[in-house]
């Protein structure tokens, strides 16, 4: 049965820019900036110094606690490890490798059971071992999340939802490879204990949903539920209310509610790791967007650089504006096009002139819109004047902590007022009141 969440938007999608049958494979770089820093938690630590030789697939940076390793994506020669650009706009720790082109991987494991033949801490091990993140753009570490999930969900979720604008990277898997996606779903099932599985998917992907639905019978207790299509239902609060009908209380987690979701990129991943033993050392890229001659999807090396990708597509349009890691939603600006592709690099969209942008004298009209399209039920209008007020009980009151910083109330704000950016800036004002 479908059901459906509060608020969100209708936003001109785009997708037919990068739609293809089949995914090309990108011009493999000859360096590669791989940052210790690809997931949610503990950089990794590098394993591996200036003047190593390395092969493709081998641990070159790993970690304890909240941490998942790091693998070479090309072989070649490790020629730093420094500090170096990263998506988030910071600089952090890299393994930088010069590529040899021999493209030498290191073995895989040999396999002596099944997936089915082995207990849940071999799988979870595998898949920490494979480096293993949310590959939606969440990036938290996939053995972690599937462990806190164990014995407390009776539904898992397969998120091809793929809302944003202008993205088609896992639209792409779905009609290229689904069975890796339903084979790492029938994989983690049991692991988690969950008696439903769903593959949950937007209509406006019909390719992806004609290529998957004659499979299911292959892959028996793995359920379709195409969604009607609306932003922001790939956030997994608001996808598990459009499949189970539940909500995630305020402040809870999708355990609360007896759920577990996981990207479609991030269960091939999983098939690929348990069933083939091979780390996480590439993934499906979109390169999008009217600023871009050849918009396209692309198979990636995990640290080729934006620049090398938007070379490949074409190049850029002489009146681009922006180049952004991500959707046009939720996605982060970048300055630099050195910045490399990691695990959780969907999309590189490049932009013309940002019709949506907040204007440079924004006024709030009172017009209540923002609170009408945000899917967590909150109200935007008050966080930004609070925020600007400093006012953090009011802030803290209102859970501001709540918001998914999905861009659904700076879309349909007329005043422009930069909503997401004062949220944002009113949660990181919480947090270090918190430490205080």
């Amino acid at each position: 049965m479908k059901h459906t969440f509060f608020g969100g938007i209708h936003p001109v999608y785009r997708k037919e820019l990068s739609a293809k049958v089949t995914p090309s494979v990108a011009v493999i770089p000859k360096q590669v900036v791989i940052p210790m820093s690809q997931h949610i938690g503990v950089p990794c630590t590098p394993l591996v110094k200036a003047g190593d030789k390395v092969l493709r697939g081998q641990k070159i940076g790993d970690g304890e606690g909240l941490c998942v390793p790091v693998h070479a994506s090309v072989s070649g020669t490790v020629v730093a490890v420094e500090p170096r650009p990263h998506a988030s706009g910071k600089k952090v720790m890299s393994v930088v490798i010069d590529n040899d082109f021999q493209d030498t991987t290191i073995p895989a494991p040999a396999a002596s059971l099944s997936p089915e033949q082995m207990d849940p801490d071999t799988i979870l091990g595998l898949i920490r071992e494979a480096g293993i993140v949310g590959m939606g753009g969440a990036a938290f570490p996939g053995n972690v999340k599937a462990l806190s999930a164990m014995g407390k969900v009776d539904t898992l979720i397969a998120n091809a939802c793929e809302c944003e604008p202008y993205i088609t990277s896992d639209d792409t898997l779905l009609r290229t490879n689904p069975e890796q996606v339903l084979r790492g779903m029938q994989i983690l099932q049991p692991v988690v204990g969950a008696k439903r599985a769903v593959l949950a998917v937007e209509d406006n992907k019909p390719d992806a949903i004609a290529k998957v639905r004659p499979m299911l019978a292959d892959f028996p207790g793995i359920e379709l539920e195409v969604l009607p299509t609306r932003y922001p239902q790939g956030a997994e609060k608001q996808l598990i209310q459009a499949v189970t009908g539940r909500e995630v209380p305020p402040g809870q987690l999708p355990v609360s509610v007896n759920c577990a979701v996981f990207n479609v990129s991030t269960f091939a991943a999983i098939y690929r790791a348990v069933e083939l033993g091979v780390p996480v050392t590439s993934r499906i890229v979109t390169v999008s967007g009217e600023a871009i001659r050849e918009p396209q999807n692309f198979i990636v090396r995990i640290g080729t650089p934006f620049r090398d990708l938007i070379e490949v597509a074409g190049g850029l349009n002489d009146a681009t504006e922006r180049v952004i890691c991500g959707g046009p939603m939720m996605g982060l600006s970048q300055g630099d096009l050195s910045i490399p592709v990691m695990k959780s690099t969907n999309c590189v969209l490049c932009l013309l002139k940002d019709r949506n942008a907040a204007a440079e004298n924004p006024v709030c009209l009172r017009c209540g819109k923002c609170v009408g399209v945000c899917p967590m039920r909150l109200q935007p209008l008050y966080l930004y004047r609070y925020q600007r007020a400093g006012n953090l009980n009011e802030l803290e009151r209102l859970h501001v902590t709540d918001c998914i910083e999905c861009g659904s109330c700076a879309f349909t704000c007329p005043g422009k007022l930069p909503l997401v950016e004062t949220i944002r800036a009113g949660k990181q004002m919480l947090k270090e009141a918190a430490k205080k």
